[in-house]
C-alpha cells in the first residue's frame, strides 16, 4: 500500500520499462510483478535474480482499486500481485489470484507467529506478508511549530498550510483515516455519517493541492506540500532527508494495514511465483525490502539485518498504548457508498 523507483530488472541492470500483455505472457522463465509504487528494493530483486537465475521485471500501481480494475479486466500476464489486507478477500472471492499452500512453504515456519494466520488469509493458503505499518499524516514544524497530536489539524488544517496540503489517492484510505477520527466502524453504511465523513472531506479540500498517492515523500522534502496524510514507511524515509518532519500518532488512534505478496490466477510462471514467495520469508531478504521501503515484514529475526537507525525510527515503532485499526474487506453497498463521496469530492 505503499511505496522507490519503477523497474525492469535482471541481475546486472534496473531498466525501468512498461510491457504489453503480449510480451509478458510471452515471456517464459521470467517473473511479473505488479507491485505498488516505490515499494520494491532493487537490490532484493537482485539477490532473487542471482540466487535463482530467474529474472524480474516489474509494473507499478497506486491505488488497490486501480490494482483492482487492472485484474477484473482481463489477462494481464502478472505472476505476483500486491494487494492490501482489506483487498485480499475480495481477490480471493473473484478468483483473481490462486492458492499456493504458503504454509507448506519451507520458510513459512519465519514468519512471526501472530502473522501466519491473518484473518484475511487464516489458512496461509494464499498471502505472505509485503510490509505492514500505519496510516497517518506528515507536517513540517519549521511551517507550523505548535503541537499536533489529532486528525483534526490535518482535516482542519491552519490557515499556514491553504495549498499545501496533500492527501491520498485512494478512496477506502482517505475515508478510512476520517472513520478513525471520528471513533467510527470501517465499511460504514450509516448516511448520517457518511454525510459527516463527506463534510469533512469538502472542508478540507480547499487547503488540499493534490490527491495522489505516489512521490509523497518528494513533495515534502522539496516543500511543494507541508502537510500530507502518509504511510509510516514514507514519512521515515522523508525525515532522514528533511529533519523538520514530523510523523503524527493521533490521540484517536489510526488506520494500519499489511500489503501481502499473491499469485495471479492464470500466472505464466507459477512454480517461479512460488519460489518468490518462499523467498520473501527469508529473514535477511525480507530485511532487504524493510531497509528499502521502511516498513515492518512480519518476519522473525529481520531486525537483526537492519540500520539501527530505521529500527529504533519513531516511524517504525508506534508507542505501545497507540491503537491501529485494521481495515478490512467492505460489502458492495459501502464500497459504493465510498465511490459516491469520492466522486462528490473530486468534482
Amino acid at each position: 500500500m505503499r511505496p522507490l523507483l519503477a523497474l525492469c530488472l535482471s541481475a546486472s541492470a534496473l531498466v525501468a520499462l512498461p510491457l504489453s500483455h503480449a510480451a509478458q505472457a510471452a515471456d517464459a522463465g521470467v517473473l511479473h510483478i505488479f507491485n505498488w509504487t516505490d515499494y520494491t528494493a532493487p537490490d532484493m530483486i537482485k539477490k532473487f535474480t542471482a540466487e535463482t537465475g530467474i529474472r524480474v521485471t516489474l509494473d507499478t500501481y497506486d491505488s488497490n482499486e486501480t490494482l483492482l480494475a487492472k485484474m477484473k479486466a482481463g489477462t494481464t500476464g502478472y505472476d505476483i500481485v500486491v494487494p492490501s489486507n482489506d483487498f485480499v478477500p475480495i481477490f480471493i472471492q473473484q478468483k483473481l489470484i490462486q492458492p499456493v499452500d504458503v504454509a507448506d512453504m519451507p520458510n513459512f515456519h519465519n514468519l512471526e507467529p501472530r502473522w501466519q494466520h491473518r484473518a484475511w488469509d487464516p489458512d496461509a493458503k494464499y498471502t505472505v506478508p509485503w510490509q505492514w505499518g500505519t496510516t497517518s499524516f506528515v507536517y513540517d514544524t519549521k511551517v507550523y511549530p505548535g503541537p499536533v497530536d489529532s486528525f483534526a489539524t490535518f482535516l482542519n488544517p491552519p490557515a499556514v498550510f491553504k495549498g499545501q496540503v496533500g492527501q491520498l489517492g485512494s478512496p477506502s484510505e482517505v475515508i478510512d483515516m476520517v472513520l478513525v477520527y471520528l471513533h467510527k466502524p470501517y465499511c460504514n453504511q450509516d448516511p448520517a455519517t457518511l454525510k459527516q465523513v463527506l463534510a469533512l472531506l469538502e472542508a478540507q479540500k480547499p487547503f488540499v493541492k493534490v490527491y495522489n498517492s505516489d512521490g509523497i515523500a518528494d513533495r515534502m522534502v522539496s516543500g511543494e506540500t507541508t502537510m500530507h496524510a502518509v504511510w509510516s514507511g514514507d514519512a521515515e524515509r522523508a525525515r532522514v532527508q528533511k529533519s523538520t518532519l514530523r510523523y503524527v500518532y493521533a490521540k484517536e488512534g489510526g488506520p494500519g494495514w499489511m500489503d501481502n505478496v499473491a499469485v495471479a490466477t492464470g500466472a505464466p510462471d507459477l512454480e517461479n511465483a512460488k519460489k518468490f514467495l518462499n523467498f520473501m520469508m527469508d529473514p535477511k531478504n525480507a530485511a532487504m525490502e524493510t531497509s528499502y521501503s521502511g516498513y515492518e515484514n512480519g518476519v522473525t529475526g529481520s531486525g537483526q539485518f537492519l540500520d539501527p537507525k530505521l529500527g529504533n525510527s519513531p516511524e517504525f515503532n508506534p508507542p505501545k498504548d497507540y491503537k491501529i485499526y485494521f481495515n478490512y474487506a467492505c460489502p458492495a453497498k459501502a464500497t459504493k457508498d465510498y465511490d459516491r463521496i469520492w466522486t462528490l469530492l473530486r468534482k
